[in-house]
């Protein structure tokens, strides 16, 4: 469709306006690596929070859940859903133990735990393997979400999109650094909600459609309406719904809900003032991330079972895109078509702000990863801060290369997602073990990692050419986590232990106590060292865990009722989203009483 000159005109002001602000953290963000790419641990935790929040609303996130919508119906983000158990421990748990390591990266944290070569290996070895597989599939996804979108909002070839938009974001990421993005981040969350928001009010007034009563009430609409999925069918009950709430939030890797935190949500807390500030703003992340986000795509998802009830549908009013394209999650850009002028240029930029803020973000940590990790401790150690800047905005424009060339590879949302989830599932558990258990070795988590990866490819690639019976994606998954699981557990108990002095200095720096590390507090005490006594408050973290996911999931509900028309329902658990908030507010003063000096 062609777009009017007004929203040219937005379209122009909002990526201007992106790179106005790039610009102006330049200056800073030129000094050294810890300002490039921690903005000099000094952002505050409202700053950083929607940050994270920016960073996830992405261009294929919508597509995702539209995907997920028209697949499984609303019960479907399950599958999304469950991984703010995840959060919530990173938020009560794992946050002020990342803040007070000081580290540069979260892949700096090997060398902080583990001793020795095998402890240079895994960092080496993770670093490229977060840039260089993880993080070229995430922005490749992106990349890919973005293409269907202005393909067909604007027909916009993929390399157009690419050039354009990974252009521009290349430029104020490779300028501005962290706070470049994180500032940019601020100003395009605002502008992505407000789009979002008013993509679905023009859905919902679709002349097919005519209102939100009669959208709920459609034939194809309403076996799609539920919040849980349907116990009766046992494949999608334990697919969406029973696998990723019993087992996927603590077995398997996913960027931005890492069981005990990492990649961006890490970077983010390592970023902030202190431990106070990061904790809140990895709260404030669950909150908007979860409760505050998802209705708006699920609306415009309902309402493209009306106007698109199947692929073919799409394929006809689309003949420009490429067929093996026209997949469900392509239904989302579908629905924008019908946006009226202006209105579409405000959204159109909204959806080039939720991909810029995500490409921008993951292009600086995996940037960080190939010079911190990487470049700086086996290539040149003695390298300057300037050398180091330089460094990082070179890979930057490499690494969007590489991912702009594996996007033109996918054909939808939801096969990255299913390889990423994939090539992470079973080295969650180890993730979490490794602050509170002496016993986790380096050894642990190379073999976690690679058994996690190869049995994801066989399963990806080699397990249906055998001729063997095909399973289910969730059957896959916990196949995986099995043998990841028994594989680095039989490791850790077969391979040497850290060294005793790097566990101690390791305990000294993070203070994670508890009984998984009586032993070593044990031995250095008899041996007449002094180790820092602390209680050990992980027992009324988890239980803030527990009250907080009671709270999010509360506010989702209710306001997911409150559309629905469903009042006695919404109000019940809108006082219980409100009085799990109040608990949280009243226990928050217990778990953040320790008051550190910045670490700079």
């Amino acid at each position: 469709m062609r777009l009017a000159l007004i929203d040219w005109i937005i379209i122009a002001a909002f990526l201007l306006l992106s790179l106005c602000i790039g610009v102006l953290a330049s200056r800073r963000a030129g000094k050294n690596a810890s300002e490039f790419f921690l903005s000099g641990r000094s952002m505050p935790w409202w700053l950083i929070g929607f940050s994270m929040v920016a960073t996830t609303f992405s261009t294929d996130t919508p597509n995702l859940v539209t995907n997920f919508v028209r697949n499984d119906g609303v019960a479907g983000n399950w599958q999304w859903w469950a991984f703010l158990l995840t959060g919530m421990m990173t938020v009560f748990v794992f946050a002020k133990l990342w803040r007070r390591s000081g580290l540069m990266t979260d892949v700096a944290f090997y060398e902080l735990r583990y001793s020795g070569k095998p402890a240079a290996f895994l960092r080496g070895f993770r670093a490229v393997y977060m840039a260089f597989i993880f993080g070229i599939i995430q922005q490749a996804a992106v990349t890919l979400a973005a293409i269907k979108i202005f393909g067909i909002l604007i027909g916009m070839k993929p390399w157009q999109v690419i050039l354009i938009g990974g252009g521009v974001t290349a430029v104020y990421s490779m300028v501005g650094g962290l706070r470049g993005v994180v500032w940019t981040d601020f100003f395009q969350f605002s502008v992505a909600m407000t789009g979002s928001i008013a993509a679905a009010v023009v859905a919902v007034n679709h002349p097919q459609i005519g209102s939100l009563g009669n959208l709920l009430a459609h034939e194809n609409v309403r076996p799609l309406l539920s919040m849980v999925p349907d116990f009766a069918d046992t494949n999608l009950l334990v697919g969406v719904f029973v696998m990723p709430l019993a087992v996927y939030w603590w077995a398997v890797w996913y960027p931005g809900s890492e069981p005990g935190g990492g990649a961006y949500v890490a970077q983010r807390i390592l970023s902030a003032k202190n431990e106070r500030h990061a904790m809140g703003a990895t709260l404030f992340f669950q909150f908007a991330h979860y409760a505050l986000r998802p209705w708006p795509w699920i609306i415009v998802a309902l309402c493209s079972v009306i106007v698109f009830p199947d692929i073919a549908s799409m394929q006809r009013q689309f003949p420009h895109i490429a067929a093996d394209r026209v997949q469900n999650d392509l239904a989302y850009p579908a629905m924008l078509t019908f946006l009226p002028a202006g209105l579409m240029g405000l959204v159109t930029a909204s959806l080039i702000a939720a991909y810029m803020s995500t490409l921008s973000t993951q292009l600086n940590l995996m940037s960080s990863y190939t010079v911190n990790d990487f470049y700086v401790r086996f290539v040149d150690p003695g390298a300057s801060e300037r050398r180091k800047v330089l460094v990082g905005r070179l890979m930057t424009l490499v690494l969007l290369c590489l991912s702009s060339l594996v996007a033109l590879s996918l054909e939808s949302a939801e096969r990255a997602f299913t390889l990423i989830i994939s090539i992470g599932a079973g080295t969650g558990l180890v993730f979490l073990l490794r602050w509170f258990w002496w016993r986790i070795s380096a050894y642990s988590e190379i073999a976690g990692m690679s058994a996690s990866l190869l049995t994801a490819m066989y399963f990806q690639f080699v397990h249906e050419r055998l001729g063997l019976p095909s399973l289910q994606s969730w059957q896959q998954l916990l196949c995986t986590i099995a043998v990841t699981t028994i594989v680095w557990v039989v490791v850790t108990l077969l391979t040497p232990p850290t060294s005793e002095e790097r566990l101690r200095q390791f305990y000294r720096a993070v203070r994670p106590g508890g009984p998984g590390w009586r032993r070593v507090r044990q031995r250095a005490q008899a041996e007449g060292e002094q180790m820092p006594s602390l209680h050990w408050d992980v027992p009324l973290g988890i239980l803030c865990m527990l009250i907080g996911c009671m709270a999010v999931y509360g506010a989702l509900f209710a306001i997911g009722n409150w559309i629905y028309g469903n009042t006695l329902h919404a109000v019940v658990l809108t006082l219980i989203a409100l009085a799990a908030a109040a608990g949280i507010l009243f226990l928050w003063g217990r778990l953040t009483t320790e008051k550190l000096e910045h670490r700079a």
